[in-house]
């Protein structure tokens, strides 16, 4: 297992000392339990399990699942297509996700059904009903197909950064004898940053989605046709959308002949 860490902190070029305060624990002592020398606590475990996506289980046992890698920032620009077929290249837009974030903590992150699981599922329907909508990119963050729904996957890189930022604070409450993990903003979203047709559909998304808990976000997820098409631990396709249910669509389609 401790192969295992290095090899996935590697991979997503996070360094020991970062880990080590993730974990609570001090860089000495992450770099034994890297190595070894140290024995890991079940805690510390599963804290590292949630930070890279797995379960406590795939952890433990080393198991290598191949997920897309954390990517902060995107340096190049996507190229134009020279054909007519749409192909959607999600771009980051870090300081949107980071805006989009707290305005939804702001709006609806002290309601107790409101946890990190419902968070991340609401961001994915911001995404998606925007781009079908208008076929442009609001946030345009990768998200994969898990067991929990869609998750976007710089979602822990993003939020660990905006914690030592001192924007949002992490904790951890029960909610029907479970913990959940929450998030509590410590200052306001700019809202500057959006147009007016983005404002108004993250309002609309967090005012249909604001009574939803985890089981029911999940639930709902799972019958997307985006999620629904994507092979596990893969990124959905944002392409999806324009196949959707009448169900799930947002968009009215004008009949062409």
């Amino acid at each position: 297992m401790t192969t295992f860490l290095k090899k996935l902190r590697q991979e997503h070029g996070i360094s020991q000392e970062f880990l080590a305060k993730k974990i609570g624990v001090s860089r000495p002592t992450y770099v034994q339990i890297e190595s070894g020398a140290h024995k890991m606590l079940v805690e510390e475990a599963q804290k590292l399990a949630h930070f890279f996506g797995l379960s406590l289980e795939d952890f433990i046992a080393g198991k290598n699942i191949i997920l897309p890698k954390v990517e902060l920032e995107k340096p190049e620009k996507p190229k134009m297509q020279k054909t007519e077929v749409r192909i959607s290249i999600p771009q980051e837009k870090v300081e949107k996700f980071k805006e989009v974030l707290l305005y939804i903590l702001e709006r609806i992150g002290a309601r107790p059904n409101i946890g990190e699981a419902v968070v991340c599922k609401l961001m994915y329907f911001i995404d998606f009903d925007f781009y079908e909508k208008f076929e442009e990119q609001l946030i345009g963050a990768k998200y994969i197909k898990n067991h929990f729904g869609p998750t976007p996957v710089a979602f822990p890189e993003i939020v660990a950064q905006m914690e030592e930022d001192g924007d949002l604070t992490r904790v951890t409450k029960k909610y029907f004898q479970h913990d959940q993990k929450k998030y509590l903003p410590r200052r306001s979203a700019n809202l500057s940053i959006f147009s007016a047709q983005e404002k108004e559909l993250i309002d609309w998304e967090i005012e249909r989605f604001k009574d939803f808990n985890a089981t029911k976000m999940r639930d709902y997820s799972h019958k997307d046709v985006p999620w629904i098409g994507a092979n596990d631990l893969q990124p959905i396709d944002y392409e999806a959308v324009f196949s959707r249910t009448d169900e799930f669509s947002v968009r009215q389609y004008d009949d062409e002949l």
